[in-house]
């Protein structure tokens, strides 16, 4: 970019994550303490079309690093998927002066600003918001490890209820197209058996488990699902489940929302702000159109093009791992 940055948004878009709050705390004073000018878009690119555009200034991020959830609001807008959209999106930018962009988010906002940026040429950096870690160039998503200690939290809550009973759960975690919750968890508490999308769900498989395992008097199993399981999800396992075994004690236990809030984790407020800041620097050096993530706990810069769901597959390693430890 030729021409110095010297006013910039910040927005949050698509599913709110916990430390997405720590991020535009980070990215407001970093732009400050550099003499620019900060504005906050309200509600993501719905903002942007409406022209709920505030100024930010050091106290209007204060006390605000360790709460959940996020205080420019979110939302997803199929108007900035349009052309007219993104024009009107683009004239209320320049109104305010604004000539850079912080997107915190997932693969479809990144999508979103690419093809903004290119069309309106206003750099736009990424930073990858998203409970599920399922984004490419980084090894952590902000919002992933509260997530995921928060259904471990529960699930432990959930075994202790489950032994009292001898009872079977199948609890359903979050990840509609990725099982990293589900995986983490799962092995964090113990599960006999975790069900991800990566990965084809052999239903004989899964009740030939739970019969060994009641033949050896182990009636205590939990089974985690991620939302996204090929076979439908927890309702639908508990369904065969309870057809196939029918003299278990079956209970199925939907975690929700409830993964997505509460106060941020230690490293989800590190790495919040520490992605928050280079996020300012990289628009005052001039790079656009980059993700930043943290990869071998170094800074690493990916293209938005590029920067999209990670399809990549979960070893087997951590399916021995799961089917070793839960024998």
């Amino acid at each position: 970019m030729a021409n110095k940055v010297t006013k910039i948004g910040i927005l949050t878009s698509g599913g709110d994550a916990p430390g997405m709050n720590a991020a535009i705390r980070a990215a407001v004073r970093t732009g400050i303490y550099h003499g620019l000018e900060v504005f906050g878009i309200m509600r993501g690119y719905s903002g942007m079309l409406d022209d709920d555009i505030i100024p930010m200034h050091s106290r209007s991020v204060a006390n605000i690093i360790q709460r959940g959830g996020t205080i420019l609001k979110t939302a997803r807008c199929k108007e900035f998927y349009e052309p007219e959209g993104r024009k009107i999106a683009y004239a209320n930018l320049k109104k305010h002066g604004i000539d850079g962009l912080v997107i915190i988010g997932g693969d479809g906002s990144f999508r979103g600003a690419d093809k903004f940026s290119r069309e309106y040429d206003i750099p736009c950096i990424g930073l990858p918001g998203t409970i599920d870690k399922d984004i490419a160039g980084t090894d952590f998503t902000i919002g992933f490890d509260t997530a995921v200690n928060t259904a471990v939290e529960a699930i432990d809550k959930i075994r202790d209820t489950a032994d009292a009973h001898d009872r079977l759960f199948i609890i359903e975690v979050m990840g509609r197209d990725a099982g990293y919750i589900a995986l983490h968890s799962g092995i964090a508490t113990g599960a006999e058996n975790i069900l991800i999308p990566e990965r084809k769900t052999d239903i004989d498989e899964l009740i030939g488990s739970l019969l060994e395992k009641e033949k050896r008097k182990k009636l205590v199993n939990l089974v985690v699902v991620a939302e996204g399981d090929g076979f439908g999800g927890a309702d639908e396992v508990a369904k065969v489940v309870k057809e196939r075994i029918p003299q278990a004690d079956t209970r199925v236990c939907i975690l929700g929302h409830i993964q997505r809030g509460g106060s941020p984790s230690c490293l989800d407020r590190l790495i919040a702000s520490r992605m928050g800041y280079h996020a300012v620097e990289c628009l005052i050096e001039g790079k656009h159109n980059m993700m930043v993530g943290i990869v071998n706990n170094k800074m690493h810069y990916t293209p938005l093009e590029k920067a999209v769901k990670a399809k990549q597959k979960i070893s087997d390693d951590w399916i021995k791992i799961v089917k070793i430890l839960a024998s």
